[in-house]
């Protein structure tokens, strides 16, 4: 019983162990290249803990005179592995311009935004296809490593140092299924 209990205890500390990284490279933001039907006009990078990220992008005059209507979608990860659910922002639009802005929390790895772009007859297309355009933190883990502007040389970040992301998580669980061991263990013994 012991054994299966310590199996499950390194098994949940793997799950949990932070990892942020998608398809891209850790630290690398992943721009457009040219074959999308708007243009980054502005973009705040690296994203920095509770400061406003700023996004504009322009609508291709193709695409405007088309009858195209665009959606700006974004998620924010944080260092400890943990993604929200994607936002479908506000965009401040004029003309051909769309701009959003947000303010990431504390501790975050990378802002995700990704654009929905919808056609006069109601057809739905995704930029990127696949994974999401990405700006990465000052401040970001992954892989056992730290990294941006912001990030000390013995780990973690300026602003924060004291803290190691999912630390608190990785204990919380590490404590909880040792406690079950204990349990486990002293009912095995009372049998």
């Amino acid at each position: 019983m012991g054994k299966k209990i310590l199996v499950v205890a390194v098994l949940m500390l793997t799950l949990l162990a932070p990892n942020t990284t998608g398809a891209s490279e850790a630290g690398v933001d992943v721009n457009p290249e040219g074959d999308e039907p708007f243009t980054v006009i502005e973009r705040t990078t690296p994203s920095v803990d509770k400061e406003t990220w700023s996004l504009t992008i322009e609508m291709s005059q193709e695409a405007h005179d088309n009858g195209t209507t665009f959606k700006i979608v974004t998620q924010i990860c944080t260092n400890d592995g943990v993604c929200d659910p994607p936002v479908t922002m506000d965009a401040e639009i004029t003309e051909r311009l769309h701009a959003v802005s947000l303010s990431p929390p504390s501790d975050h790895s990378y802002v995700n935004w990704r654009v929905k772009a919808t056609d006069a007859n109601g057809n739905n297309t995704n930029h990127p296809h696949g994974d999401w355009f990405k700006t990465w933190s000052s401040c970001w883990y992954t892989d056992g490593a730290w990294g941006g502007v912001d990030s000390l040389s013995d780990g973690g970040c300026a602003e924060n140092s004291e803290e190691t992301p999912g630390f608190t998580t990785i204990a919380v669980v590490a404590a909880t299924t040792l406690a079950i061991a204990a349990i486990s263990r002293r009912k095995s013994y009372q049998k």
